[in-house]
């Protein structure tokens, strides 16, 4: 372990990056606030892309229109993080770009201790054991497990089973995109990879029909029986009334940090779908900062920072 790691980002690198945002057409005001902010939240979960398509060109299974906002850079994410308090960031491999992770890599390259990165991978190849191996090399700290209606094979798919075991030899995470109805198929993984850390990505989209599904609900927080599965309370915009401030949400989130404790659960955004009007990056840090008021101090300090600290900047 590389104990630079999990050190808050510098003041004189934060001064750097607020002043190349100020570059490139943030107000003196934005800019102000950032360098006064100082929280050291961690958004666990945010993607970037880049315009240029020539330059990073997008996977042939996507197409330019499936990139919406047309462009959402580092400069772009870091112009809505920093006047919020935020100043560490783990990216998620944006899945038009599948797995070419080219422009992820330039970014934590260039912004060192900023961000930390989530691959994807391709669990059906030969090498996967050197593939795994690889993205660690890379600085990935995790992998993305995205869910399109096959979730229900992975506790029997041996290459499921490769990887989970190469990501806990590795001290990687699991993260998986997955719906309310394949909340089984984690049950039955993290019980046959009890070593393995989990991170469910967004309450695992329980709310995205406009309900808060009481059972559905329960079944994530048996998860919470495995010490190594974890929560991204995140993706405040597409959840139960998907409204600003998102206190419907606020039940949601007690009854998931009775289960797993705060010091197993992350904020994320989700940018840049988090910033698309009428949504607001803010809406989403205030939920657990202001309204959450049932959470100490120190619980949220457990949710907007330790926990994305400890799994993925440790």
């Amino acid at each position: 372990m590389n104990p630079t790691r999990s050190n808050p980002i510098s003041r004189r690198r934060f001064s750097k990056i607020t002043a190349a945002i100020s570059t490139l057409g943030a107000s003196p005001m934005m800019s102000q606030a950032a360098t006064t902010a100082g929280k050291n939240w961690i958004d666990a979960h945010a993607h970037v892309w880049h315009p240029d398509t020539e330059r990073y060109p997008i996977s042939p299974n996507f197409q330019h229109s499936d990139m919406q906002p047309p462009s959402f850079t580092d400069s772009e994410l870091l112009a809505h993080c920093m006047p919020a308090g935020v100043n560490r960031v783990v990216l998620i491999q944006m899945s038009f770009y599948e797995y070419d992770h080219r422009y992820m890599t330039e970014v934590m390259q260039q912004h060192p201790g900023v961000f930390s990165g989530v691959s994807l991978i391709n669990w059906k190849q030969n090498r996967l054991r050197a593939e795994v191996k690889r993205h660690a090399k890379m600085g990935m700290r995790g992998f993305r497990m995205h869910s399109r209606g096959d979730a229900k094979t992975w506790p029997n798919d041996k290459e499921v089973h490769m990887l989970w075991r190469a990501a806990t030899r590795h001290d990687m995470a699991i993260c998986p995109l997955i719906n309310p109805e394949d909340l089984s198929a984690i049950h039955a993984l993290c019980k046959k990879f009890p070593e393995t850390k989990v991170v469910i990505d967004h309450f695992a989209r329980i709310g995205v029909s406009g309900v808060i599904e009481p059972d559905r609900l329960n079944e994530l927080c048996q998860l919470a029986q495995f010490p190594n599965t974890h929560v991204k309370t995140s993706a405040f915009y597409a959840l139960g009334r998907k409204t600003p401030p998102y206190q419907d949400l606020i039940p949601m989130i007690q009854k998931v940090v009775d289960a797993f404790g705060t010091d197993r659960l992350m904020w994320a955004s989700d940018c840049p779908y988090q910033v698309q009007p009428p949504h607001d990056y803010e809406s989403s840090v205030e939920l657990i900062t202001k309204h959450a008021t049932f959470l100490t101090e120190s619980e949220k300090e457990s949710i907007m920072r330790k926990t994305a600290e400890r799994l993925f900047f440790g």
